[in-house]
């Protein structure tokens, strides 16, 4: 076997250091397309791979150190495996682009119909319909949809109402995106089973839908049987006048529809003072998050239910009894 010259090492380790000095920009990560293109051979790969300097990443890419690989390293080469024209989609594109606190299965990568899809452990390629290459967030980076995108098809996607709902407040709130964008991306969507849940959702976000909240729940209060409630009762306190959303007040019983301005730092203030003052007048207040209304309406209306009936209503089934008993006298 021929022995390798002085030369050949020398440009052998040059070629290794550029890879490894591109990779670097991509977390680690190189395709084996950009390794041959700047002249790094098959041979060559497989030796850094054997001698423990890289490790493969599926068939197409390789990543340049050995160690764990975290949700950057992962990104990266999904993308590089699905293709030249593959992007991060959903959950997984606004984790690229900083959401918080969301965990993702799967990293989710989307291509156009018709390209050719390699499986790989841990990575969901999909063809999808919706490709556009407009919709490719700009800038550097690992490859993925813009964050509206992003949040809206993650949502369609979403294993259930309540995380769909989840993924698409978290990302307005964390400031990756817009409701104006969102509800413009929306616009874009024709058919889809959660079409008109998420219609609901990004309205709630758009800070437009309060009125609407509290009609929801009026018609909520009639289809279960709870008595009517007054909305937009007029309070005044220490700390001047102000609304209440939806009150019993024969019950001493208020319920505060909160959008998500609610959460916001300059709302907070004046609503903790609104709280305290009617806690402070007696009455009793229940918080209703629009996002709840959504997801979760069984649970606050129960908690409804309880608290009027911890204030002496007595239930549909008993004002029945007492009207018929008036009757009959």
């Amino acid at each position: 076997m021929r022995r390798r010259t002085d030369l050949e090492t020398r440009v052998r380790a040059a070629r290794r250091r550029r890879a490894e000095r591109l990779a670097a920009q991509q977390s680690g990560v190189i395709s084996r397309v950009q390794l041959y293109a700047i002249g790094v051979t098959r041979h060559e790969v497989r030796a850094n791979i054997v001698a423990r300097r890289w490790q493969r990443f599926g068939q197409q890419s390789v990543v340049v150190h050995t160690g764990p690989l975290g949700d950057d390293e992962r990104a990266w080469g999904a993308v590089f495996e699905a293709g030249p024209r593959a992007f991060l989609d959903g959950a997984s594109a606004l984790k690229a682009s900083g959401l918080e606190k969301f965990e993702v299965d799967k990293v989710r990568v989307s291509v156009p119909r018709g390209a050719r899809i390699r499986r790989v452990r841990g990575i969901d390629v999909r063809q999808t319909r919706r490709w556009d290459d407009d919709d490719r967030a700009p800038g550097s980076g690992v490859p993925r949809s813009r964050p509206e995108v992003a949040a809206v098809r993650g949502a369609l996607w979403a294993r259930s109402d309540r995380q769909a709902a989840l993924l698409v407040t978290m990302a307005v709130q964390q400031g990756l995106c817009t409701a104006e964008a969102l509800a413009l991306e929306m616009l874009r969507i024709k058919r889809d089973r959660r079409r008109r849940f998420l219609h609901a959702v990004v309205l709630d976000l758009l800070g437009g839908a309060r009125s609407l909240g509290e009609i929801d729940v009026a018609l909520e209060c009639r289809r279960r049987g709870l008595p009517e409630p007054s909305r937009q009762v007029v309070r005044r306190g220490p700390n001047g006048t102000y609304y209440l959303d939806v009150a019993w007040e024969e019950w001493g019983v208020v319920l505060e529809i909160d959008g998500i301005h609610h959460s916001w730092a300059q709302n907070v203030v004046q609503d903790a003072l609104r709280h305290n003052d009617v806690t402070l007048q007696r009455d009793l207040v229940l918080r209703l998050p629009l996002l709840g209304l959504r997801v979760a309406a069984d649970d606050f209306f129960d908690q409804v239910e309880r608290a009027l009936r911890s204030r002496g209503w007595q239930g549909p089934d008993v004002m029945r009894s007492a009207g018929q008993d008036r009757r009959t006298v």
